[in-house]
């Protein structure tokens, strides 16, 4: 997954929502902050390199907060004078926070997951063996029952009402293995749905989808044979061509032209025009 460390990422987690909180379309935040639907926008793309202090400390405010959180000098929005004791952390919990050997950022999205209380619940539930005694009492009750059917019909293993009594039996370690698997397995789809448009993502479909769907395009690119192959490997490695400046698609040609598989569909003379 994606840690969204820096300003841009920050700022869009914080305009979708995807930490649970309220989401904005930039038409919406423009006009709740008076900042201009381009420069919010240019604000979390890829390329921005500068945002005016200003219109840092509107968002920041508007956000609910700290500007250091945004510049990525703090790592809480709005809790970093948070006393440890507080916290109620065991040393060996702050421990493995501090190792790096765990994503901090992952936990702490299970964590405000709002099925994450009731997994707590049913973990605790299980721990403190409160629900094994009704357990035992319903059990014993489908006993009772199956003998009293046994003593007066003696209908026989195999009988229906037999059988179904035996198998209401509840096993308390596999039904809370089931309730604490449905309640992480909640977790887990909505935080996997959340970050599927990271960068760091892997994509769905399989390389040989993508190299399909890549020479597909190629086919009907329009353009000399040199651009479409150029064309179907930016497609692969998934570079925008339409980006490539003159001095990258000659280095491509050139790079290409080392192939003895391209060598006879290479114009070995002039400069290609690209169209």
């Amino acid at each position: 997954m994606e840690r969204s460390d820096s300003i841009q990422d920050k700022l869009k987690d914080l305009r979708v929502g995807r930490r649970n909180g309220p989401h904005y379309t930039l038409e919406e935040l423009s006009a709740a902050t008076g900042i201009s639907k381009s420069a919010l926008g240019k604000y979390e793309s890829d390329d921005c390199t500068d945002i005016s202090p200003y219109n840092l400390m509107t968002l920041a405010k508007f956000y609910g907060v700290s500007v250091d959180y945004l510049l990525g000098l703090a790592e809480q929005k709005n809790h970093a004078e948070a006393a440890v004791e507080e916290l109620h952390l065991s040393d060996a919990m702050l421990e493995l926070l501090k190792s790096g050997k765990i994503n901090n950022h992952l936990l702490c999205e299970m964590a405000v997951h709002p099925v994450f209380q009731r997994l707590m619940v049913d973990i605790e539930v299980y721990v403190d063996r409160i629900a094994d005694m009704k357990i035992r009492e319903m059990n014993a009750q489908l006993d009772a029952a199956r003998e009293m059917l046994a003593e007066q019909y003696d209908p026989g293993e195999n009988d229906l009402g037999m059988r179904t009594l035996e198998l209401a039996h509840i096993n308390a370690d596999e039904y809370f293995r089931h309730t604490v698997h449905e309640d992480i397995d909640t977790i887990i789809a909505d935080i996997r749905a959340a970050h599927a448009d990271d960068k760091d993502t892997a994509p769905e479909d399989s390389g040989m989808e993508m190299a399909k769907r890549a020479l597909e395009e190629g086919m009907t690119f329009k353009g000399s044979d040199q651009e479409r192959m150029i064309f179907v490997l930016c497609k692969r490695l998934g570079i925008n061509y339409k980006k490539l400046t003159p001095e990258e698609f000659s280095t491509l040609i050139s790079v290409m032209k080392k192939s003895k598989l391209m060598q006879t569909g290479m114009s070995q003379r002039g400069k290609i025009k690209r169209k």
